[in-house]
């Protein structure tokens, strides 16, 4: 579903990402794990395009992917849950949701019914703002902000984060449903261990803005995930 071929990004003079690749399969969660400041962020932040490459291509289902806006990549069916959830704080739940349409054709803008579904809380509160809602409760809207956008692709940036345990178990059951239906590939960067280990079909392992590992669940433990993320 998503083929990332020798991607290279700078901030300025600085070279972040050096020649990184990674393969991402349909009906799987691809953890991407590494310490803080090696890339994982800029890295997802490429694939989204909301930041501009120096180098490399983007492919989804096979289609280069000429990321010039976040508005191109969310189009081309790449949906980006960014690291501190981003919700618009003085629109209501609805309207956060209904954000989501702006890369769709006309036809295709409506909440799907099963957003509600995976996310019971958010209908309760549909009127109420998204600055009201608890940290946990925005991370829920965030994920399903992504959703209205049908991708093909979902990227996930430290979801867990300084979210309550009901919630993370919630966010995880919601995962695994998602890789169950077998129609989108999931990027996961994230840093609690239990989490992306309980999840992940496979990890990439970023050090220094390069690629240091690949491996599939059955040649990865905990222990090796734990050492990664002590880099």
């Amino acid at each position: 579903m998503l083929n990332v071929e020798n991607l290279d990004l700078h901030y300025g003079q600085s070279q972040i990402l050096y020649g990184l690749s990674l393969n991402a399969a349909p009906g799987q969660i691809t953890a991407v794990i590494g310490n803080n400041g090696v890339g994982k962020t800029s890295l997802l932040k490429a694939i989204a395009g909301r930041h501009p490459t120096s180098a490399g291509t983007v492919k989804v289902t096979d289609q280069v992917v000429r990321l010039t806006s976040a508005f191109v990549a969310a189009q081309a069916g790449i949906a980006y849950v960014p690291q501190g959830r981003e919700v618009f704080p003085m629109m209501t739940v609805m309207e956060n949701l209904e954000t989501g349409f702006a890369c769709l054709p006309r036809s295709d803008r409506t909440i799907p019914d099963n957003i509600f579904d995976l996310f019971p809380v958010l209908k309760d509160m549909k009127s109420r703002r998204g600055g009201d809602l608890s940290g946990g409760q925005q991370q829920q809207l965030a994920i399903a902000r992504a959703l209205v956008t049908r991708p093909k692709v979902l990227l996930l940036d430290e979801p867990t984060e300084g979210i309550q345990p009901n919630v993370i178990q919630q966010i995880g059951d919601t995962l695994r449903l998602l890789r169950s239906q077998g129609e989108m590939a999931i990027i996961l960067v994230e840093q609690n261990a239990d989490f992306a280990f309980g999840l992940g079909d496979s990890f990439v392992v970023v050090e220094g803005g390069r690629v240091k590992r690949r491996s599939d669940k059955s040649d990865y433990t905990k222990e090796m995930l734990l050492e990664d993320l002590a880099l």
